[in-house]
């Protein structure tokens, strides 16, 4: 019977702790202007910034005859492709990295990080897409990887 009591005073207890959870949850967001004061409102008048696109484009620089894609390679692909896209400035890191290649053999290999940070418009995604497929055409390469998010910046 202690047993039987106590499993019901534990499911009791969970009950009452998700109706309070519910209930709070609810007056919380019911609050004026909670919800309405989001990542947009708060980087603009907090951090007095501007949400941009953040884009990350990791290019691999081994290709498959056993050759690099040399720095003036790269350097001129920068100049040539990237920069008339986003001329308003980027970043790039020089990295090394390694990746399963479609064989499932782990390449490892020199690598660039491209950094872009721009205002997000489609006209802009695929501008960055322009940029993906010029470097896998031009320097035989399976694919170039793409990360996206929201940052906030000021400059």
């Amino acid at each position: 019977m202690k047993f039987k009591s106590r499993a019901i005073v534990i499911g009791i207890s969970f009950a009452t702790g998700l109706a309070l959870n519910g209930a709070l949850g609810t007056s919380v967001s019911a609050q004026p202007g909670v919800e309405s004061y989001g990542k947009s409102s708060f980087c603009k008048n907090q951090l007095r910034g501007e949400n941009f696109a953040r884009t990350e484009l990791f290019f691999g620089l081994s290709k498959p005859n056993n050759l690099q894609v040399t720095n003036e390679e790269f350097q001129n692909f920068v100049n040539t492709v990237v920069t008339p896209l986003f001329p308003d400035g980027l970043t790039l890191i020089t990295s090394r990295g390694q990746f399963k290649d479609s064989t499932g053999t782990v390449i490892q290999e020199r690598s660039r990080l491209l950094i872009l940070l721009y205002p997000f418009d489609r006209d802009s995604s695929q501008k960055v897409e322009q940029i993906r497929e010029a470097y896998k055409t031009a320097f035989q390469q399976e694919s170039v990887l793409r990360v996206d998010e929201q940052s906030c910046v000021s400059f």
